[in-house]
């Protein structure tokens, strides 16, 4: 697709997706963007190859994949997208709407439950995940816990575990809890950027090399300041801990059977790769394409040379275990 097409698609709503929301049972509004199945002309396909449900990080928008989203609906995909819960277009969970928070991972497993089980009673299997790093945790978990039961997932830079600055998982979520305890745990874990001592113009270096990718992030948060979101609260960190710890625990990954690609750089400062080389190991029927310093931690947003080869190992995977009909 020519450069200047394809960032029309990464700063534009197209025509043919829908957006719109979907109620938890709590009553909660999440929002959600819809792709019928295309041809490489935009044209709308009678038989979907299946189904995807697309699945972003911490902090982010559903804005901000447009141009994958597009892509696998061009690949005869029905596709669609959510913003979790306190985040993106659905809503804050605190009153500060620059910081993120959960009260625990344990609600965005419940909300992608109950979303799973009604999106996939409404579109053409197979039906598969696609997701990133937050959101690529919360997919795991939501494995283990029999939350989804997908034909097969993809899983970018997933949070399995998070970077510890060289402490033990134990002694780093321990200091968590004491941080968390010191004050409010409400309170932004750190000023802003996405990790601890990390300014905001070093943000872009953290997520991807691709400096016109990570322009159209602050674009949206021009055109739609609403979806932007800072740093996480100190409960959030110390729930993130506990939840990476929780899938820790022998036994729980060994029992997932869904195909797994998972997609990984050693050049990644906000998840632990050395968690995802492991854990790839304990998941029966998994496979890992691993990066090195030319991809950050945002592959589905990374340069050319590194974006198309994610792609490329995702369709291959997919062609692979859910053969095109």
């Amino acid at each position: 697709m020519p450069e200047a097409q394809t960032e029309t698609i990464r700063r534009a709503i197209p025509s043919y997706a829908h957006e719109g929301f979907w109620t938890a049972p709590d009553g909660w509004r999440i929002r959600r963007i819809d792709w019928a199945a295309l041809n490489d002309d935009g044209e709308g396909l009678s038989e979907p190859r299946g189904s995807m449900l697309f699945l972003p990080g911490r902090g982010d928008h559903y804005e901000k994949y447009l141009e994958t989203l597009d892509h696998f609906a061009r690949s005869g995909w029905q596709v669609t997208a959510i913003d979790w819960r306190g985040q993106g277009g659905s809503g804050r969970l605190l009153g500060d709407p620059h910081i993120g928070h959960v009260d625990d991972f344990s609600t965005w497993v419940s909300d992608l439950g109950a979303f799973w089980r009604e999106w996939k009673a409404k579109g053409p299997g197979p039906h598969i995940v696609v997701a990133h790093s937050m959101g690529g945790h919360l997919v795991m978990r939501s494995l283990c816990e029999k939350a989804i039961d997908p034909d097969a997932v993809a899983l970018s830079a997933p949070m399995l575990g998070i970077q510890t600055m060289g402490l033990p998982y134990a002694m780093h979520h321990a200091v968590a809890k004491l941080l968390r305890a010191l004050g409010n745990p409400e309170r932004a874990a750190w000023k802003e950027g996405e990790k601890p001592g990390s300014p905001l113009n070093a943000r872009a270096k953290i997520l991807t090399h691709d400096s016109q990718r990570y322009a159209d992030e602050l674009y949206w948060w021009h055109k739609r300041p609403e979806v932007r979101l800072g740093p996480p609260s100190w409960h959030w960190v110390e729930r993130a801990i506990a939840s990476t710890r929780q899938l820790n625990a022998p036994g729980v990954m060994e029992g997932v059977t869904v195909p797994i690609l998972l997609l990984a750089t050693t050049a990644d400062h906000l998840v632990d790769t050395k968690r995802v080389i492991r854990d790839a190991k304990r998941l029966p029927n998994s496979e890992l394409v691993l990066f090195g310093n030319e991809a950050a931690h945002e592959l589905l947003r990374e340069a050319d040379p590194v974006r198309d080869k994610c792609i490329a190992a995702i369709e291959n995977f997919l062609d692979r275990n859910v053969p095109k009909p």
